[in-house]
């Protein structure tokens, strides 16, 4: 299995995704020559990300899809073509077990990581629609407190590309703690085209907001639960509106859906 799903006959009003869950790694690629050292920092997964997404998960008894391996192994979040789906150095670190990775072995982890990945997020949606239900997709991720020499300021931080029907009800509820730093579209931005929820959200017309959250924050028990408990009082702000629970295609995009 490529990932662990939870709750998969639950609640079809929400989905909860996390693309980077694990640092784990296939046994038949070691450890990517890499040191324990590396494969604890924020190259090979989300700290903290897995923790909070099964937390939700269990507050709102719907379902959640977990990668079970290794970002280094191959991104869940980027598009087959991409030319960081499979990385050779990250953040100053060489991966030396994918220094050869050549189309045959890139072709190998697509088929058996990534495809059945995205197939169960394709089922999971099929099955709420199935059901007369319109799922929020809620992908969630992490980031380093700094970057280089920048000290990152947010706490929390939406990322969205041109469906904000999800990101500006959770905004404005998060938005209610003064002392909350949050970043909008920062400090990544969610418009990248082929990323998991472009493919599964914008091109399907369906609402969606990918969290990331700062990792010092949550790389503990107690932070964990703080801040899955924030998120679940902002996601049920979030239901209220009827906006949400509809297939909208944008744009350009519902070109791109048709084709």
């Amino acid at each position: 299995m490529a990932f662990e799903i939870i709750n998969p006959d639950g609640d079809p009003r929400f989905l909860f995704l996390c693309d980077h869950a694990s640092n784990l790694l296939p046994e038949r690629y070691g450890t990517l020559g890499l040191g324990e050292r590396e494969l604890e920092r924020h190259i090979a997964w989300d700290i903290g990300a897995r923790d909070v997404v099964r937390h939700l998960s269990s507050a709102f008894e719907a379902p959640a899809i977990l990668a079970l391996y290794s970002r280094l192994l191959i991104d869940l979040n980027r598009e087959p073509l991409d030319p960081t789906l499979v990385m050779q150095i990250s953040d100053g670190a060489i991966i030396p077990g994918n220094r050869n990775c050549d189309s045959d072995e890139r072709q190998y982890r697509l088929t058996h990581f990534f495809d059945p990945y995205h197939g169960a997020i394709t089922a999971e949606i099929d099955r709420a629609l199935a059901a007369g239900q319109v799922p929020l997709l809620v992908s969630v991720h992490s980031f380093t407190p700094r970057w280089k020499s920048f000290q990152r300021p947010w706490h929390i931080a939406l990322l969205w590309d041109r469906d904000d029907r999800a990101v500006k009800p959770l905004k404005t509820a998060l938005g209610r703690d003064a002392a909350l730093v949050i970043g909008d579209n920062q400090p990544y931005s969610g418009e990248l085209k082929g990323d998991c929820l472009y493919t599964h959200g914008t091109m399907r017309g369906l609402p969606h907001v990918l969290i990331e959250i700062r990792q010092d924050l949550i790389e503990t028990a107690p932070g964990v639960a703080k801040w899955a408990g924030i998120l679940e009082a902002g996601l049920r702000e979030v239901m209220i509106h009827d906006a949400i629970w509809q297939v909208e295609l944008q744009g350009s995009h519902a070109d791109e859906a048709k084709d």
